[in-house]
């Protein structure tokens, strides 16, 4: 049977089985990818925050806590299925969680303006990663921004509704409100997420006491070893650097002469990302359906890549958006969303198979550090060229948001 016969979605469902297959068989342990576990996560370090969290508080006096009190959520989804224990009960939920987003961008594919090519990136993006991917909730928390921005090209409050939920979660999904369109729409996205996000707040907080403990852990961080600063680091150790790495907040740092300084420019460039989004808001005009995708995963590319920490999981973030992007025909991203799938792919050789190597700052180590940020701040940097020269009035002659797309006339 030819290809033009096949069911609509077949082929990258089948895909999607067969991957997902190999993702639960390395997560149960019956395949390895290098020596390392990373399945501690869920079956030791969540699972302590789950008992914890049965108890009625938040984990107050673990510093690896550092999670808004949305996370809690996913630390107990596990408990629906109690007929399995703790950790595959969770990766089942991941799982499900990642069907939701395929069946999103299948449903999505069959509508007016909208392509079968954004569940193929997500079919192919989640797996490069490796079994990190369901070993963290962090596909959870894409599964609700790829849904929010899917919904909010007919639906702003939905949109806004989402994004704070998902902010609740992580943090990172505000960012899908930054390419709402100008008028009733914004005033609809950004009063759901006011309204939605107080109401979950309070909620969150009555609940249980240490709601906004994590507040205080994030402040303390310091420069991770995979982050782009840390790349002057695993430099300076083979001239003599007095530093070393150690363990903390849940993640392995750098601590020395000089770690602060580059912490504190990690923030400065943070800082200036969000200058350009803000200047870039204000100057944007031309806004097409799929102008909110891509201003949301320029912005999380942006604040991803100048982070003092950029772990494996976050990468999926970046996979989810960029399906959303390439869902869209005329989306524009096709550049940077290539480069955030290779960097995928290069991110699951530094961890966990090579992450020995990066720990010890050894040249294969570095060299695969400095070729995923590389890929990293590429896609940054064209992306946010991208959106630019697509939404600001003269920025660049001939190109402009494609004519007649409008967000209420696609996915009716």
């Amino acid at each position: 049977m030819s290809r033009a016969y096949l069911p609509y979605g077949l082929l990258p469902f089948t895909a999607w089985v067969l991957t997902r297959a190999a993702l639960l068989l390395w997560v149960s342990g019956v395949l390895t990818l290098g020596t390392l576990d990373v399945t501690v996560d869920v079956s030791v370090i969540y699972r302590g925050w789950y008992e914890t969290l049965l108890t009625g508080t938040y984990p107050l006096d673990d510093v690896t806590w550092q999670y808004p009190p949305g996370a809690a959520l996913a630390i107990l989804s596990p408990a629906l299925l109690p007929f399995l224990a703790y950790a595959s009960a969770f990766y089942v939920l991941v799982l499900l969680c990642d069907a939701l987003v395929l069946g999103l961008l299948l449903y999505a594919g069959r509508r007016p303006g909208i392509r079968v090519a954004g569940a193929w990136v997500w079919v192919v993006g989640v797996p490069l990663l490796g079994p990190t991917v369901y070993a963290r909730y962090d596909l959870m928390v894409t599964a609700v921004a790829v849904a929010a921005l899917l919904a909010g090209v007919r639906h702003p409050k939905v949109l806004g509704a989402l994004a704070a939920f998902g902010a609740l979660l992580k943090v990172w999904p505000t960012l899908v409100l930054v390419g709402v369109e100008r008028g009733r729409r914004t005033r609809a996205a950004w009063s759901a997420a006011a309204l939605t996000g107080a109401g979950l707040a309070v909620g969150f907080a009555l609940w249980m006491p240490g709601a906004f403990a994590f507040l205080a852990f994030q402040r303390d961080r310091g420069t991770e070893i995979e982050s782009l600063g840390a790349l002057y680091f695993h430099l300076a150790r083979h001239m003599g650097w007095e530093g070393r790495v150690e363990l903390r907040y849940g993640s392995m740092e750098f601590l020395g002469p000089g770690v602060e300084l580059v912490s504190a420019l990690a923030l400065g460039l943070a800082a200036l990302a969000l200058g350009w989004l803000l200047v870039w808001r204000l100057r944007a005009r031309a806004f097409a359906a799929h102008t909110p995708a891509q201003a949301a995963f320029t912005a999380v590319l942006l604040f991803t890549t100048t982070s003092r920490v950029i772990s494996p999981q976050y990468v999926v973030w970046l996979v989810g958006l960029a399906a959303v992007c390439l869902a869209f025909r005329g989306g524009g991203m096709v550049r940077p969303a290539v480069l955030v799938l290779v960097a995928a792919g290069v991110t699951v050789l530094e961890f966990p198979v090579y992450f020995a190597e990066v720990v010890a700052s050894d040249a294969w180590g570095v060299a695969l550090l400095f070729v995923r940020n590389g890929l990293l701040v590429a896609a940054s940097l064209i992306a946010a060229r991208r959106l630019w020269r697509e939404t600001v009035p003269g920025a660049a002659a001939g190109v402009s948001a494609v004519p007649g797309d409008q967000p209420s006339r696609v996915l009716r």
